[in-house]
This record gives C-alpha cells, structure tokens and sequence, in this order.
C-alpha cells in the first residue's frame, strides 16, 4: 500500500509544523489583516523581460530579486483586506493540477467573502493561458511559464506571476497484484515512448527486484489537452535522461512541451482527472497524474528516483522538500522537476496564477488581489490535506507582493 495513502493525516501536522506556521496569519473573521509589504520584495519592482524557466521567458513585473526559496521569511506583504465588502464576480481558467485546491479555497472563501462570486473553469494550462490573452478571463491558472514568442498575445498588458502551491505528479498505474512499484527515470522514458511494452519487461524488473511482475501490456495514458503537468512531466524526463541527462542522457527523444507527439499506441486524457479516470478504467495502464487527482480516484502510484538514486513516494513533503533548494527568480518563476535533495520527489511541480497588473476598474483590481490573498495565507492551511505543499513563508511574501501590484 502506497505510503501517503496509509499516514495521509499524519503528513498534514508535520508539513504544517515546517511550512505553514510562519506564512499563514490571516484573522479569523470576515476580514484578513496581513503586514506591511518588506521592502526587500516589494519596494524595487521591475520588469523582467528575460527571465527564462520551464516554458521560455517572460515579460511580466517582478517583486523581488532572486533568491533560493529555503531562506528565511521576509514577512508578509500588504494589505487590509475587509473580505466582506468584495463583491461581484471573477472569472478564471486554465490549470487543472491545481484545482482540487481551487475548487476547496474558493468554497472557503464564498465564507468571508459572500458577495464575490469566484469561478474557476479548469480545461489546461494552454487554455487559461489564451483566456487570459484576450480577456476571456480575469485570471488563468498555468503550470508553465509563457513562451517569449507568446508574451505580445497578452491583450492587455503586463503580467504577473502569483505562485500558489506546488504539488508531486504522480506516476499512476492500474495492476491490480502490484502496488509498491518503483520506476527510474529511463524506465519511465522508455516506458512512455512505447519502447517497453510489457509490465514485466527487464528495465522495470531491474529497478523492481524481488516482485512478481505479470506478462501484461502496457497501456501508456498522457493529456489530451495543452497541459502544464505535460510539461513538467517531460521536462523531469529532460533533465535527468534528455539528450543531456544528468542520469543517463539521450534516453527520452520526445522532447518538452505542453503539447507532444506521442506514440501511436496512446490513450490521451482531458485533464488530470481524465487520465486519472483512464487509467482507473484500463487494466495494464500508466499515467501521470496530479496527487489530488490521483488521490480521489483511489490510485496506485509509484516510487520514482531522484538525483540522489533513492526512490520517492510522491507526497507533499517531498515536494516541500523539492522547493527547498530550487532558485527562484526576479518574476517568481522556478522549476521543481529533477531538484537536488535526497529528500526530494523528482516530479514536483509549481503552479501560478497570472493576472494583468493593469485591470479594466478599480472593482476588478481589487476583487483581484482580495482572492489571491486568501489563497495565499487562510488557504494555503488547506493545501497538505488536499495532496499539496503550501509556499515556504518567503515565498509567500514575494507571491503577495506580486498581488499588491495589481490595480487600474
């Protein structure tokens, strides 16, 4: 039985013992008071039209200078946020590894904020990427970085980055007599490359010693839709056995992307819950799928190796453990994938909410940055025991001093 699964509860006291405690003040009324913002993240805003990470650079507002996320916590940033005297309605779209979280820290809010009506539509990383461009939205969800050659799309100016939680794709599976399974980053490649076939292939009992693995076909499940948790997902499979590979280059030959050319043998998804609901229903399958997607649909996922050789369940505090030593740069864009850390799960993931520093009224702005600022300190206490890790306490900071940049 997968570990996270058997002391699911007992992650969430120790996972907010070290991440939460310093980053989640907040009141508990109707109204959320936070401190002034630190000048060290907020005071020297700029525009940071170089920074490149997982998808390509971007142009967009920066609210800090670079940093590594494990430092200590400059405090929280800004505002007086009477969450009672929001009213009207928000619209978002796009990522859906983070909507399980969404989903639950909307319906918190609906609690202080009763008149402001917050709608999150999901349908991929790509599509709440192009909502936003043309104002469809007032605010995607996006697992990856906007690619340069897409930054002028944006209808409607400057951009920022707001980091919210960050979470273990899972590597999920259907065999019904398996269920401590590990698999190494060239298993994995080969695996979704169709270049291995079958559950009890060499490669996968090499890196299974001792487990009896049944001669059954391998049903390889991806995204259908423009997806962030693809991207992730293949730049994990880049970086450690890419064509420069830190553990055995030139193994995965499908390259990175939202989108990628799979083999024809596929099943394709919509949604992480779609390629949840897929495998669920194939036996023999393998997919990667976000922890609360794999949660809710009661899956098998596998143990992967890090950088360090050492196989991970993939838990919220292994992808805690992940942001740990990550860089985080001007516009709080980062890339957990294949982190450093013995510790760390090697398909943790990032996500970000993107919003217009400029909006239309005054109303929107401010509705704007009163929901992102619950999703930043009250919500964030929501995240271990939905299958996510809330932001380090500095982090948090210089998410909420990015927030404070939105006006009209």
């Amino acid at each position: 039985m997968n570990i996270f699964k058997k002391r699911h509860q007992l992650l969430v006291g120790a996972i907010a013992l070290t991440l939460v405690a310093a980053a989640c003040g907040g009141d508990d009324s109707g109204a959320s008071t936070t401190a002034a913002p630190d000048t060290t993240a907020a005071a020297t805003a700029t525009t940071a039209s170089s920074s490149d990470t997982t998808e390509g650079g971007s142009a967009t507002t920066a609210a800090s200078s670079e940093t590594t996320s494990g430092s200590a916590s400059t405090g929280a940033p800004a505002a007086d946020i009477d969450y009672s005297k929001l009213s009207g309605e928000l619209n978002g779209s796009g990522a859906t590894f983070p909507k399980v979280f969404y989903d639950e820290a909307i319906a918190e809010f609906s609690t202080v904020a009763s008149d402001l009506t917050v709608n999150y539509a999901g349908g991929g990383s790509g599509k709440g990427r192009t909502d936003l461009q043309t104002k469809v939205v007032d605010f995607a969800g996006t697992d990856s970085t906007v690619k340069d050659e897409d930054v002028s799309k944006f209808t409607g100016g400057e951009f920022v980055y707001v980091p919210t939680v960050v979470a273990p794709i899972t590597v999920s599976y259907n065999l019904s007599d398996v269920e401590d399974l590990q698999l190494s980053p060239s298993t994995i490649a080969k695996i979704f490359q169709a270049e291995i076939t079958k559950w009890n292939d060499p490669a996968i009992a090499a890196d299974n010693e001792g487990v009896d693995l049944p001669d059954k076909a391998i049903t390889v499940v991806h995204r259908a839709d423009g997806s962030g948790t693809t991207d992730n997902f293949s730049k994990f499979l880049e970086a450690s056995v890419g064509p420069e590979g830190t553990a055995e280059a030139g193994v995965w030959k499908l390259g990175t992307g939202s989108e990628l050319e799979w083999p024809s043998s596929t099943l394709a998804g919509d949604g992480n819950s779609g390629v949840a609901q897929l495998i669920t229903q194939t036996s023999g399958a393998i997919g990667y799928v976000d922890l609360a997607d794999a949660i809710a649909n009661n899956l098998v996922y596998a143990s992967v190796e890090n950088k360090e050789g050492k196989f991970v369940q993939p838990t919220p505090e292994a992808a805690a453990a992940a942001v740990a030593g990550t860089t985080i740069k001007d516009d709080l864009t980062f890339f957990l994938g294949w982190a450093d850390g013995a510790e760390s799960y090697p398909i943790a993931a990032q996500t970000w909410i993107i919003a217009y520093k400029t909006q239309s009224d005054a109303a929107t702005a401010e509705n704007l940055r009163g929901f992102l600022t619950y999703l930043l300190t009250d919500a964030q206490e929501l995240a271990p025991e939905l299958g996510y890790a809330p932001l380090p306490a500095d982090l948090q900071a210089k998410a909420l001093a990015n927030v404070a940049l939105i006006g009209s």
